[in-house]
């Protein structure tokens, strides 16, 4: 055998090596590996073999801690990659002045033959914004965040810049730029280019076509409606304006300079025949931004300007479907107001046809989760390509429709989501929900930051201020809004009384408004006759006079039965029954134990149905009792829907019910707010409901929205709505509002929210005074109106003469402020005298008064009448005067001698009088002497003497006693007759009744110091100085309502930063803190929270304890079951109130309204075991058994808990409690399950 050399053996040529197996002791020993062939044991073990004979912790230890050359000194994440390569650690310097590379500025372009195409050269191309981000730009130009955000945006991104904030400010416009400092482009130009011998002269040699300067607008204009005028025609329009302005004046807003032309130039060749623009008007001048469509024509050349729409419906479209279809088309924003089931989906769906044309985005919001649902089933059975965001769904986002509640759309703007970018049309529907207290802000809020690019598409029902509404979207998005309101039905509306209630008188139907809408008094009569007929037979047998409005649940069972068999006989099924609360609804269904209104056939479908529907619950899930009641009354045809339904229920029921299986649906207001589906038949069980504080008739609004369930479009002629009599016939005067009355009008709702204030702060360039200035709720400021008016006032006042203020009149100015203090405190005093008991005693008849009224001045009077009028009361007072001047013409009031003057009046001639109906500012004392008159005598012979024929006679003997009166008084004290005293003598002791006369005396005392009034030009100069302070007055008036100063919400804001400040949310000069960052991240709730993720209430609880605790922010309703919950849990309540408590008190320190006590009772615990207990695992059957509260409520509020579980589950993530993080994920994934999120039906 020959010898083998073998190499010196190194570490890595062990031959083998020696591997236990377990624990048992067995060893076994592993040869190495051929190249390419696994070890057999290996497979014996999970994770492969570990590496041998090595100590792992002793190595780690060595090569980690003991070793410092590996150990980074500036960047950690470096040092991962280090690490493989242990190696002498050197001092890098350098390694510290590491700055990422800067955008590159340029880029290159190609260079084509124009002909042939051929590549011929590149160029150097500069590029422009290479420096914005999300994080520094609200402009568009920004480079685009990374791809995870592109769907929600980022809480520290930039919203895109709002369509219409764009104004530059007074002050900016003003200052000018280096370059536009010094040259006068009219006088000293240069006549001889530099370097030229010769130059060009300008000069005007009388040529006859001289025309006054023109400035670009004019030129503008001109060409711009030259499609309708005579050129020539409009340069002398200009010509005349231009005269009369030279130079176009420096406006407050570049929209007032802007406007012209936009106006003008609003695309001529897209007006519709009928809508000629009138030659001439000055778009400035009555600019709207609301143009509402004339509907009433019909529209002919529709196919002809839209040879192939985007989109085609397999029916004729009405005309204002048409309209709106061609503002689409002309890329206009519009607001359609139309009746439910009228058609307003059509808008829709050409929008989301025209956006997929297009290759752009349409989002579609809606208030109400279920109502976005259904639709996106709907839009994707037509389009296809169509998205879901919801608080817990997110489905297909890259679609180009994506459909999602407004609340997320606002978290999208605010956080400057990419989706915005490719946006075209917003579809806002339901926009009468603005009317929401709690939501409506957020409508709001969106259309203020929607940025200019994007089109609002508008569907409400009919609202009586459309225009109004439309004209204040226009005027903050300075774009026009289409306003298309109609007000026909396509399935017109019979609405009757019903008062049956036994076989005998099932057919007793009186029709009250019929299909045309007249309203039908007979038929009133008729039912109250019918009802009277049967209470007084009832009231003789029984002796007893029952005429209490609630009926026992027999009665109502017994009219329910009788109206059901009525209309299943004459085929008026299906039925809805809106029924203003939960247990009436489930009571009414079940009362019906005996009807069945389903053939066998029908009976099949349904079963068939439900069991596929339920086959996605778990087993124990679909014994629930609600569903086995339910599919009870389902195959019966009847059916149950409101909030306290489980949801997945309510989709059956729903779907179900648009097949015309369901035959009677028992339904609350809820039905009406979203779900299309039309019904034949609406019967409401009551016309009063409760409104959360207390019971109320149901408004126009209301009762229009869910009485227009009745007529299904193509199926039935006409609609019937009934109204159950149960008790007895309801005053007419309520059914006629109810029936033909008004709608409610759109209102903002717009309120400050801690979230909306922290995500402008974070954005130097948004301010919430822009955003309060562009709510609804201000929309009553016509800023416009206000600076044309300013700066009218501020021309008035540079032309009005200086004031002359040295030697005798240089306290004119002051003199002017005191008089005007004293007019001011004189008319309160008088306002308190006229509102007290004791002034009205004091001016009655005979009471002698000093006159201050056009030319007497400080005259006596005598009051001869009083009117009884409170507003405005007058008084007729006989007063004397010069012979000659009773009529006097009206002396302009430029002086207020009488404030300074107490002399009396006495005629320095014979002395007369005149009769005179006074104000209250007239009189300027109340003596304390009074006459003994006899009124209607006085007036009377007055009154004769007035007429032509009578003027010459002597006055009577009662007015001749009266004057002599008068004058005896006069002269007797003609410095002045002490007056009745507001504190003393009248006895009015309220504090400012009596500051105010204490002013007085001061100022009065005050006035004779003046030196002015002894000059002898002192009356022209005085009435100088207050038309000059009457300009400024007005102009001050004027520039306070056009400041931030004039928002109504301006305090509340100020409180509200206040707050924020004092939590430590925003420092001192506005900038958001930590603390902010993470609020800005939670929709509601939000300083809660916050407070609560910062104090670590939640860290020492586990996850299903931190999930019962947060149920109290979702859930709102009080509950009578006493929850039985763990020690610590109840800890963890205590301190929620505890923090709640802190906050709202000082909120209320900080001066907001609402109370602590309100602010903490806002949270309720009712549903904490029931969450504790679901999250353990519980099964939900069980559940329902924990608590009161219907099955539906708990399903939405567990759901609601998990979207602010996950919104914790960030805002931690934020603060880098990692820990807290991963225990909300893990309360998330615990309530996740069964029943409670069984997808929705809709959306698979």
């Amino acid at each position: 055998m020959e010898r083998i050399n073998v190499p010196q053996p190194g570490p890595m040529d062990l031959p083998l090596s020696l591997l236990e197996m377990g624990c048992s002791g067995r060893l076994e020993l592993i040869t190495h590996p051929l190249p390419g062939q696994p070890l057999p044991p290996q497979s014996t073990l999970p994770h492969g073999l570990p590496p041998t004979s090595l100590n792992l912790e002793k190595e780690v230890e060595k090569q980690f801690l003991r070793d410092p050359a590996w150990l980074p000194i500036h960047d950690i994440d470096f040092a991962f990659q280090k690490f493989p390569k242990v190696t002498q650690r050197e001092v890098n310097a350098d390694s510290l002045l590491n700055c990422t590379p800067s955008s590159l500025h340029s880029g290159l372009s190609v260079i084509r033959d124009p002909t042939t195409g051929m590549l011929l050269d590149f160029t150097e191309v500069l590029l422009e914004n290479t420096g914005l981000s999300a994080k520094n730009s609200l402009s568009l130009q920004r480079q685009p965040g990374p791809p995870s955000e592109s769907l929600r945006g980022s809480n520290t991104n930039y919203p895109f810049l709002p369509g219409g904030m764009e104004e530059l400010s007074l002050d900016q416009i003003k200052k000018k730029s280096e370059l536009e400092e010094d040259i006068d482009f009219e006088n000293d130009l240069l006549r001889v280019p530099p370097g030229f011998k010769a130059g060009m002269d300008f000069t005007d040699k009388g040529s006859k076509m001289a025309k006054a300067e023109v400035n670009l607008m004019s030129l503008l204009s001109t060409f711009d409606d030259g499609a309708y005028m005579q050129p020539d025609k409009e340069e002398k329009e200009e010509d005349k304006r231009k005269e009369e302005t030279p130079k176009l004046p420096r406006t407050n807003s570049l929209e007032d300079l802007g406007i012209k032309d936009a106006v003008s130039s609003a695309a001529p060749s897209e007006k519709n025949k009928n809508e000629k623009p009138k030659p001439n008007e000055n778009p400035e001048e009555n600019k709207k931004w609301a143009i509402p469509v004339n509907i009433s024509a019909p529209c002919d050349d529709f196919y002809k300007r839209i040879p192939n729409p985007a989109f085609k419906w397999p029916f004729e479209l009405d005309t204002f479907q048409k309209q709106a279809v061609l503002r689409l088309e002309a890329h206009d924003s519009v607001f359609v107001a139309a009746h439910t089931s009228a058609g307003k989906t059509v808008v829709a769906e050409y929008a989301i046809a025209l956006s997929q044309k297009h290759m752009t985005r349409t989002i579609y919001t809606s208030p109400i989760k279920a109502l976005s649902n259904q639709k996106f089933r709907d839009f994707k059975n037509t389009f296809g390509d169509v998205g879901l965001l919801t608080g817990d769904v997110q489905l297909s986002p890259e679609s180009s429709c994506l459909i999602m509640t407004t609340e997320i759309l606002r978290s999208m703007l605010y956080n400057g989501s990419e989706v915005i970018r490719d946006l075209e049309w917003v579809i806002f529907d339901e926009v009468h929900y603005i009317n929401d207290a709690e939501r409506g802000v957020v409508w709001e809020e969106v259309l203020i930051m929607l940025p200019d690019h994007v089109s609002i598409i508008l569907l409400s029902a009919t609202v009586p201020n459309a225009l109004e509404f439309s004209e204040w979207i226009g005027r903050i998005k300075k774009r026009h809004i289409y306003v298309i309101s109609t007000m026909k039905r396509p399935v017109p509306l019979e609405h009757h009384l019903y008062t049956g209630n036994s076989t005998k008188t099932q057919k007793e139907l009186f029709l009250l408004v019929d299909a045309v809408g007249n309203f039908l008094t007979k038929g009133y009569y008729a039912a109250v006759d019918a009802k009277k007929d049967r209470t007084s037979k009832h009231a003789q047998s029984f002796g007893a006079k029952n005429t209490s409005q609630n009926t026992t649940a027999s009665q109502d069972r017994a009219v329910w039965l009788t109206l059901l068999h009525y209309l299943s006989q004459r085929q008026q099924t299906p039925v809805v029954a809106f029924t203003f609360s939960r247990t009436r609804c489930d009571d009414n269904a079940r009362s019906l134990d005996s009807m069945d209104l389903t053939t066998s056939v029908e009976k099949a479908e349904i079963h068939s149905f439900f069991q596929k529907s339920m086959s996605r619950l778990r087993g124990g899930d679909r014994q629930l009792p609600q569903i086995l009641l339910m599919r009870d009354l389902l195959k019966r045809g009847i059916a149950v829907h409101h909030s306290g339904i489980l949801p997945i229920l309510k989709e059956v029921i729903e779907m179900l019910f648009s097949r015309g299986l369901v035959k009677v649906l028992f339904a609350t207001e809820t039905f009406a707010m979203g779900v299309n589906m039309p019904a034949r038949t609406v019967v409401f069980d009551s016309i009063r409901k409760h409104d959360g504080t207390g019971f109320r008739n149901l408004l126009p609004g209301e009762y229009i929205q869910m009485a227009g369930r009745a007529g299904r479009r193509g199926l039935d002629a006409t609609g019937t709505v009934i109204i159950l009599c149960k008790a007895g016939v309801h005053e007419m005067a309520d059914l006629h509002v109810m029936m033909l009355g008004k709608p409610t009008i759109l209102q903002s709702q717009f309120r400050l929210t801690y979230t909306m204030i922290l995500n402008l702060l974070r954005v130097e360039a948004l301010r919430v005074t822009d955003m309060m200035r562009r709510s609804f709720s201000e929309s009553h400021r016509d800023t416009q109106a206000h600076e044309k008016r300013i700066s009218q006032l501020k021309q008035t006042l540079s032309s009005l003469p200086p004031l002359d203020s040295d030697g005798q009149l240089s306290d004119m100015l002051p003199y002017y402020h005191t008089v005007t203090e004293l007019r001011t405190t004189t008319e309160i005093l008088q306002r308190a005298i006229l509102d007290s008991v004791n002034g009205l005693k004091a001016l009655s008849v005979g009471r002698v008064i000093v006159v201050n009224y056009k030319q007497h001045l400080n005259a006596l009077g005598v009051i001869l009448q009083v009117s009884n009028d409170a507003v405005n009361r007058t008084f007729t007072a006989l007063i004397i005067c010069e012979k000659g001047n009773e009529e006097g013409e009206e002396k302009s009031h430029n002086a207020f001698p009488h404030l300074f003057n107490t002399a009396l009046f006495i005629p320095e001639g014979p002395c007369s009088h005149t009769v005179q109906k006074l104000k209250l500012q007239d009189i300027s004392a109340i003596t304390v002497k009074t006459l003994k008159v006899i009124p209607d005598r006085i007036i009377d012979n007055y009154n004769k003497r007035q007429q032509p024929r009578f003027r010459h006679d002597p006055p009577g003997q009662a007015i001749s006693t009266a004057t002599q009166e008068l004058l005896r008084l006069a002269e007797a004290s003609p410095g002045g007759i002490a007056s009745l005293d507001p504190v003393n003598d009248l006895q009015l002791k309220s504090v400012d009744v009596v500051e105010g006369s204490m002013r007085l005396r001061v100022l009065q005392e005050s006035l004779k110091e003046f030196n002015c009034i002894h000059s002898p030009t002192f009356a022209e100069q005085f009435a100088r100085v207050q038309e000059r302070m009457g300009v400024q007055e007005e102009l001050d008036r004027l520039l306070f309502l056009v400041s931030d100063q004039s928002l109504s919400l301006l305090p509340e804001y100020h409180q509200r930063i206040k707050v924020l400040q004092s939590l430590q949310y925003v420092d001192g000069n506005g900038a958001v803190q930590l603390k902010g960052r993470v609020a800005c991240q939670i929709s509601s709730h939000e300083l809660l929270l916050t407070e609560l993720l910062f104090e670590n209430a939640l860290s020492p609880l586990a996850p299903e304890e931190s999930a019962a605790l947060l149920s109290c922010l979702v859930f709102t309703q009080n509950t009578q079951v006493e929850p039985h919950i763990t020690n610590t849990l109840q800890e963890g309540i205590d301190r929620v109130l505890a923090v709640a408590k802190r906050i709202g008190e000082l909120q209320r320190d900080c001066g907001i309204p609402q109370t602590a006590e309100e602010f903490v009772g806002q949270f309720k615990f009712g549903l904490t075991e029931v969450v504790y207990c679901w999250a353990r695992g519980m099964p939900f059957a069980e559940i329902a058994q924990l608590t009161d509260v219907q099955e539906g409520t708990v399903v939405r509020c567990i759901q609601r808990l998990d979207e602010v579980l996950k919104e914790v589950c960030q805002a931690a993530r934020i603060v880098g409690d990692s820990v807290l993080g991963s225990k909300m994920e893990k309360a998330s994934l615990a309530i996740r399950r069964d029943i409670v999120f069984t997808a929705s039906l809709y959306t698979h």
